[in-house]
């Protein structure tokens, strides 16, 4: 039989509801019969003890949020009886030890990557097109055009074809057959970016974006790049280039550069750019997947439409598999900086050094005060969806955002757009905007990219695939286009977080390895939102 509540930490003196709970309802649970004041949907949290107003909640064994009205025995906390409410943090006041997972069965393992020049190995061989201003968006899109339609695998749409079958209909002629053409390249995928950025704003924001189109050329599943610019906008190509050297310094990558103000007519850009990207994706299909150590993976852990039940099931799954690939010598990223508050102190007492620590809470504070300074706060981050399902205050929803990465020591701490240089667990500073937060994180250096999500969504990346992991059954029966890894069992009882980590690391192997494609990728969700931190002039 399934339990009725669950309590996530020994002294949280609340509960999640794993079903709904009706008014009346007497529950016993930890020795003690609690009556249900009022109907409780499934993913919310009842208080287990009489609060009275100002006493602190603890969840996760942190402070999420403090009752704004006395609330009973048995009652259901939502956003009229609690309000946000975090631990504030100012220094590093200890070491905390760390207990590895046993990964002695994963230790000989590998996945077929592709090898680089600088000893990073991709799970993706991608050629790039991107520009380094909006105003070559529309040429981006022309080649983009032209690239899929005759290197790639086309398969009518359904929903195109039941409109062409609709159209057709009055000619007494409703059968349409699919039109199905092949790949012209076996071994090498050509993706396409666009971006609103690179003029219009203050010269930062220009930097950041030079150094996060720099991260992406870098990133092991890019094989080159091809890149537009227009010539007279803020992110000049010797911006790019500088950005390019500072996180490459080495690149032996082929990165094609063309600027249309020097070029004449787009006919004549696009003839050229044709004509040389296509000499070198032919040489870049010759790169062919080898044996890798688990260690040569860097996993990015993001989270979005979040609801009641990921912090006690997909985000502890990831905690847990991330663990693992630190054990083995790999890499975490753990993102989405607003998503931290509330953990800040057990984040800095796992920092490994205290200037890294030191880094983290000073990157915290400088964030939030940009919030306030905007007239917003922390505490306005979790969303409709969130709350409805169970998230009331931005606390809350950071301690079970936060169980994404794990127990294992902080090796590195990130401002946005640095890139992973030490193996182990980083902390990247990027807002919780699900793609811009992803796009970030492929950017510093992340070859796959795990999802959570209890309300679904179909995020993805252009050059890293996305793993959406699901924290309730439902949500994968309901959704499965877009959901790779369920994670419900564990809410059902059926499956422990350990035993779910394995099922999860083995399909990281399966993706990175090609045998498997992510739901996101079938989908050519290419989502690339970078973070424009600055106004527009």
């Amino acid at each position: 039989m399934q339990k009725k509540l669950i309590k996530v930490h020994p002294s949280d003196n609340v509960a999640v509801a794993l079903v709904n709970l009706k008014a009346g309802e007497v529950v016993t649970f930890e020795g003690q019969d609690i009556e249900v004041v009022s109907d409780v949907k499934a993913k919310h949290k009842i208080a287990l003890t009489d609060l009275q107003s100002g006493d602190k909640i603890i969840m996760y064994g942190v402070l999420v949020g403090k009752a704004n009205t006395p609330i009973m025995l048995g009652d259901v906390l939502t956003i009229n009886n609690v309000k946000h409410e975090s631990a504030k943090v100012t220094q590093k006041t200890d070491t905390t030890g760390w207990s590895a997972p046993n990964v002695d069965k994963w230790k000989d393992k590998t996945f077929m990557g592709y090898h680089r020049e600088d000893g990073q190995v991709g799970t993706a061989n991608t050629w790039l097109f991107f520009p380094l201003v909006f105003c070559e968006n529309r040429n981006i899109e022309l080649l983009k055009d032209i690239f899929e339609k005759e290197l790639l695998t086309q398969k009518s749409n359904n929903h195109r074809m039941l409109l062409r079958s609709l159209v057709n209909e009055g000619d007494g002629n409703t059968a349409v057959e699919p039109e199905q053409t092949t790949n012209v390249f076996d071994n090498i995928e050509v993706k396409f970016i666009t971006h609103p950025g690179g003029c219009g704003g203050i010269r930062q924001d220009s930097e950041s974006l030079a150094r996060l189109l720099a991260g992406y050329v870098k990133n092991p599943n890019v094989a080159g790049a091809t890149v537009l610019s227009l010539g007279c906008q803020n992110l000049q190509i010797d911006i790019f280039n500088k950005a390019l050297e500072a996180i490459s310094p080495n690149n032996k990558k082929p990165v094609l550069m063309y600027e249309q103000q020097q070029m004449g007519t787009v006919d004549e850009m696009l003839t050229a750019i044709i004509k040389n990207s296509f000499e070198a994706i032919k040489e870049a299909n010759k790169i062919e997947r080898q044996p890798a150590p688990l260690s040569k993976l860097k996993v990015g852990l993001e989270c979005g439409g979040s609801d009641g039940f990921s912090g006690i099931s997909a985000n502890p799954t990831l905690g847990y598999t991330s663990d693992m690939l630190v054990a083995l010598g790999g890499t975490a990223i753990l993102a989405e900086f607003p998503e931290l508050c509330g953990v800040e102190q057990e984040l800095v007492n796992r920092c490994v050094e205290e200037d890294k620590a030191n880094k983290f809470l000073g990157l915290m504070q400088a964030f939030e005060k940009s919030v306030v300074d905007a007239g917003s706060g922390f505490d306005m981050n979790p969303s409709p969806g969130n709350i409805k399902d169970g998230l009331i205050t931005d606390a809350m929803k950071s301690a079970g955002a936060a169980k994404k990465g794990g127990t294992s020591p902080v090796v590195d701490v990130l401002d946005y757009g640095e890139y992973v240089t030490n193996p182990g667990l980083n902390l990247l500073c990027t807002p919780g905007n699900d793609v811009e937060s992803t796009t970030a994180m492929v950017g510093s250096g992340a070859n796959i990219v795990l999802f959570t999500t209890g309300l679904g969504t179909p995020t993805g990346n252009p050059i890293t695939p996305v793993i959406k992991v699901s924290s309730n059954s439902e949500l994968a029966a309901k959704m499965s286009d877009i959901i790779d890894v369920d994670t419900g069992d564990v809410i059902k009882g059926e499956k422990t977080i350990e035993e779910m980590a394995e099922t999860m690391l083995q399909y990281i192997v399966d993706v990175a390895s090609g045998t498997i494609k992510s739901k996101a990728s079938i989908l050519n969700q290419d989502d690339f939102i970078p973070w424009k931190r600055g106004v527009s002039l």
